[in-house]
Order: C-alpha cells, then structure tokens, then sequence
C-alpha cells in the first residue's frame, strides 16, 4: 500500500514554485513537496526568512531549494522571478500562488485606496501575472499545474474581510479562466482553505473565531499540516483529471 501511495504522489526531480512559501500554509506545502522528491524555490516579500526556509528544507530533505525575494503585488517583478526559476531549473512543474494578505480595518469606510489596491494587488493581479508567464511556458514543456490559494471567504465573506474575500473571489474565476487557456496539458485549480492556525490568525479575536467554528462539522480551526494533503494531490498525477475545480479544506464550512 505504501509503494503505492508513494508513487500516486511522488514528485521526484519536479519543480515547485510556491509565493509566500517562508511561512504559514506556504511553508507546509514546500516542505510537504520536497519530502515528496521536488526541488522548490521559495519567493517571498523577505529575502532573508525565504533563505532560512531553503536552508532548512535541503537540511531535511536533501532537495535543492532556491530563495528568491519578490513582491508578488508588483507586476515588474515577477519576470524576474520567473526567468530566476527557469535558468536554475529549466523549469517549473507546479506553480502555487499562495502569497496574501488580508489586512485589519476598522471600519469600510476607513478602507484606503492605498489599502484595497495592496490587497487587489498582491491577492489577485501577481497570481494572474505569475499564472501567465509560467502557465505558457509549461504549455510549451508539455504539461504542469498551477495552484491558486483562495479563502472560504470568497464564499461566505463578511464585513470584516471584504477586499480580501472579493480578491480571493477574482482568484477562483482565474482559476476557471485559465483551466480553459491552458489545457489540456496544464491543469489549473484553486486550493481553499477554510481557518488555519497561522501567523496571520495571531490577529484573531480567537473567542469570537472559536465560537464561530461551532458550526462548522468539525467544529474546530485547522492546524497548518493538514493543508498538505490536498495540496500534494493537486501537485501530483494523483489530480490528472481535476482542473477549473475548487477543492475546500475548510472543516466543513457551512
């Protein structure tokens, strides 16, 4: 059973590409791709903790791992990126746009236009950008796939996350959008994550989220491990037959 599983997942010598890979659900699927075989290049606002994460998944695994410092939210950047990738490489076989952010506010109306274009930016228009340059190219090498993060948000978004959510939202028609572009050969679909125990949810009124998660079927929060197993499917042949889909790892959002 376990030869068996190991081959319906294995990524041996595949490239993974993961934004926002230095921490939270980022880390989790790198490390999660490495273990599986995959050499992994983690892009992030900073360089520095992207270079510690590298440094600590080739200790682990023995994978190379390739630190590279980018603001996904910045469309000139990302070709840097991309050609880093592909002349370390020679390619990229799983792209997982993972970089977000979902800020505090207020209140709606002390939403700045600096704020909403931040989120829009880093959220939406980096994954499109970075879906583009490298979904092409793995037409070109015959085949890969792409991972869009989204958020349970996007379909039950409330007031206190609405460029966030709307964001996310944007993200999973890309995901459809691009799935039509880019196949048959390239599989694109979003990976939705209900409330994990991040760093970001150290900002959390944790009463109030707690209380919230009782309606969920497991009426708990998801710690970060348990992202990696419909991560690897998606990254894997395991998935040869999902794309444009949506697959929800939210403990049973209602």
């Amino acid at each position: 059973m376990s030869s068996f599983a190991g081959t319906l997942f294995d990524l041996t010598d595949r490239v993974v590409l993961v934004t926002g890979g230095s921490r939270g659900l980022g880390r989790e699927m790198a490390f999660a791709a490495a273990r599986c075989g995959a050499d992994v290049v983690i892009a992030s606002r900073k360089y520095e903790t992207c270079v510690a994460t590298a440094e600590e998944i080739t200790a682990e695994t023995g994978r190379a791992a390739m630190p590279y410092g980018v603001h996904v939210g910045r469309w000139d950047e990302l070709d840097g990126l991309v050609d880093a990738a592909y002349d370390r490489f020679g390619k990229v076989d799983v792209l997982i746009n993972n970089a977000g952010m979902s800020p505090l506010y207020e209140s709606l109306t002390s939403v700045s236009e600096k704020l909403f274009d931040s989120v829009m930016n880093l959220n939406f228009k980096g994954p499109f950008r970075l879906s583009a340059l490298v979904g092409e190219r793995m037409v070109a090498d015959g085949g890969g796939s792409i991972i869009n993060v989204s958020t349970s948000g996007s379909r039950r978004p409330d007031a206190h996350m609405l460029p966030y959510a709307a964001s996310k939202a944007g993200l999973n028609a890309l995901t459809e959008g691009f799935a039509l572009a880019f196949g048959p050969t390239v599989r694109v679909n979003t990976l939705m994550p209900g409330p994990f125990l991040t760093d970001v949810s150290k900002a959390w009124d944790m009463e109030a989220t707690v209380a919230g998660v009782q309606h969920f079927a497991l009426k708990r929060l998801g710690n970060p491990p348990e992202i990696v197993g419909a991560a690897l499917y998606l990254m894997s042949d395991a998935s040869s037959y999902t794309s444009g889909s949506i697959i929800r790892v939210d403990g049973g959002m209602p």
